[in-house]
């Protein structure tokens, strides 16, 4: 039964089609999920203007991911965290807390709702 053609036609083909289909898409998304964290130090160096380490911290997309809201520490940095937002589609970095974008996204009562 396991070695007959219908058999294999009919079951083990499409499973192993489908099971291969699911390993490259969602294979592909894990892949570009872990080059997030390097495009948001690249940007917040190049804003920041640094050569230093950049250290990430409490990471939260909000926009379906399009929008990455979070902390961050550099090594040079006396004073602890600082907040920022990401916009994966323009790699645009916000620094103010207080500018409307940021308010708009990261906002407690954006997380909220």
């Amino acid at each position: 039964m396991l070695t007959s053609r219908p058999f294999l036609l009919l079951v083990a083909l499409p499973l192993v089609l489908a099971l291969l289909l699911g390993a490259v898409i969602f294979g592909g998304q894990a892949m570009s999920d872990s080059n997030v964290d390097e495009d948001i130090q690249r940007a917040l160096a190049q804003t920041l203007d640094t050569s230093g380490e950049i250290e990430l911290a409490k990471l939260q997309k909000v926009q379906y991911g399009y929008t990455i809201c979070g902390l961050y520490r550099t090594d040079a940095s006396d004073h602890g965290y600082a907040s920022f937002m990401y916009d994966t589609q323009s790699d645009d970095v916000i620094l103010d807390i207080n500018s409307r974008r940021y308010k708009s996204r990261c906002s407690l009562s954006v997380a909220c709702q």
